[in-house]
């Protein structure tokens, strides 16, 4: 059963569980949007060790509902990325060298999860040192990121844009503190509506 199959299927039905694996992890504040490869990461309740997301609260930007530049909660606090949709935007940009989830900005990279970006709000990710991260919602290419990507891979300043649209992962908040490994299973439980809560009739 794919992602997006267990999402459909899922939500009236008993928890869905998926496994993934760890392909690596990146924490870091670089001045082109990218994060540094790490062995391992550790994650705080306030976010990443060393990441330019941590923090319970961030600046709005111009596209949030509030006015640009007041604080609002963070809901960014970890992004993720699967290694298939890398790929997948790659071969649609037409770039002959593969995107690093380093190059895009991601902390974690996973195998096995091949449509990670339409994670549904409120998916649960666990890791075995007892980390736990919630999604709160998909993360869209941003114009920056895009003429970043366009600089390393010789395409057009919008085609990272158009091939990572619903395949750039997903954001969110940690739920529980610990460390995330390369290497790591991780054990996906996509988030479904509550029996209570579905009225019939």
């Amino acid at each position: 059963m794919t992602t997006l199959d267990a999402v459909k299927a899922g939500y009236l039905d008993s928890m869905t569980t998926l496994i993934g694996e760890v392909v690596s992890v990146h924490a870091g504040d670089n001045e082109n949007l990218s994060k540094d490869e790490h062995r391992a990461i550790q994650v705080e309740l306030d976010g990443i060790v060393g990441d330019k997301h941590r923090g319970y609260v961030r600046s709005c930007y111009s596209v949030d509902k509030q006015p640009a530049g007041s604080p609002r909660r963070n809901e960014r606090q970890w992004s993720a990325i699967s290694i298939e949709e890398l790929k997948e935007i790659a071969a649609d940009m037409g770039s002959q060298t593969s995107i690093t989830p380093a190059s895009i900005g991601a902390n974690i990279c996973i195998r096995g999860i091949p449509q990670l970006s339409r994670l549904p709000k409120g998916t649960l990710l666990k890791f075995s040192s007892g980390a736990e991260l919630i999604v709160e919602e998909y993360n869209p290419p941003c114009k920056d990121m895009s003429t970043i990507q366009a600089e390393l891979h010789n395409t057009s300043n919008t085609a990272f844009s158009k091939a990572a649209k619903l395949k750039r992962g997903v954001v969110g908040v940690i739920e529980a503190a610990g460390k995330i490994k390369t290497g790591d299973d991780v054990t996906v439980i996509i988030y479904e509506t509550p029996r209570w809560l579905v009225r019939s009739g």
